[in-house]
């Protein structure tokens, strides 16, 4: 910072005309900003005033010189500026997209609006790929993995997917005990709708029952008609938990091969890269992470409004 400051005390005496302007504009002795120019020149090895005792005018290498002193000073200005606004309350429109199912996260995204009231949620449900910065959007909540490598993402939690059926399609059909017997049953899958494929039953490997090449009885590229369709009884499921959690509470539907699943789906939370991250992004970013996820397997609902963090 020493060396900044000599650099604004070089373009204050160039833009006063001499170092007495200089002084004044600066609240100190003439002497000190003529061994601070003189400082400048020793380190830089050129001269940069012609001096005499009737005037000052810069050299050729002063007035180069002087361009560039700007330039820094200006920049470090907009630094400052903003590195002030970043620790700003938060405030502002936030634009967030979230998946078709986003609603049941309603409750932790309602205790966030408490906590932030100068925020406006602006908020987007879909399940296609969205373009975050081709849209214009804050930030997006979505299960998988990254591979926008012009976003940044934080892991806020994961959760194990289940199988399900209702009582009444048991009743008729029967209930698998191991991951073969699905090959005998009515299979309701998701399609992905950026891809088109199916998204794959996490079923542990077991004499190679890792990759069944289950039956399909039915595709959705959204999951509410599989869960409809799975509360009806037309057949078996794999969701994630937090989209049936009414439906598992109070038993329209219930799980099955609770232990042969192993993998786990990850919530992430995206938003475009930037060397400086706003205060309502990062508001959203933290709570999110601090509230959504409470036990690795289903979003905060209950909990949330109670651990807002201000």
């Amino acid at each position: 910072m020493d060396r900044l400051g000599t650099l604004g005390i070089f373009v204050h005496a160039a833009e006063g005309g001499s170092f007495v302007a200089a002084s004044r504009r600066l609240g100190i002795s003439s002497s000190a900003v003529g061994k601070a120019v003189a400082r400048l020149e020793q380190e830089m090895g050129v001269r940069l005033f012609h001096r005499s005792t009737r005037s000052m005018t810069l050299t050729e290498e002063g007035s180069y010189f002087l361009d560039t002193c700007r330039r820094v000073l200006s920049e470090l200005d907009t630094v400052q500026s903003e590195l002030s606004r970043l620790h700003a309350a938060p405030r502002g429109i936030l634009r967030v997209s979230l998946p078709l199912t986003g609603i049941l996260l309603m409750p932790t995204v309602s205790a966030f609006m408490r906590a932030y009231p100068e925020i406006t949620m602006d908020l987007d449900f879909t399940d296609r790929l969205v373009d975050v910065i081709e849209e214009g959007f804050d930030a997006v909540v979505r299960t998988g993995e990254v591979r926008d490598t012009r976003l940044m993402s934080r892991k806020l939690g994961v959760f194990r997917h289940r199988i399900v059926a209702s009582p009444g399609y048991i009743e008729t059909w029967g209930r698998p005990e191991a991951p073969q017997d699905l090959l005998d049953h009515r299979c309701l899958h998701h399609r992905y709708p950026s891809t088109g494929k199916l998204e794959p039953w996490p079923l542990a490997a077991k004499e190679g029952n890792a990759r069944l090449a289950l039956p399909v009885a039915v595709t959705a590229s959204t999951l509410e008609p599989i869960i409809y369709l799975a509360e009806d009884g037309f057949g078996i499921a794999c969701l994630p938990p937090f989209t049936i959690k009414p439906q598992l509470d109070d038993g329209r539907l219930v799980t099955l091969l609770d232990d042969h699943i192993v993998q786990t789906g990850t919530f992430r939370v995206l938003w475009p890269t930037s060397r400086f991250l706003s205060p309502k992004i990062r508001a959203f970013v933290d709570f999110m992470a601090d509230n959504l996820v409470a036990d690795g397997s289903a979003p905060a609902f209950a909990t949330a409004a109670s651990t807002a963090k201000p």
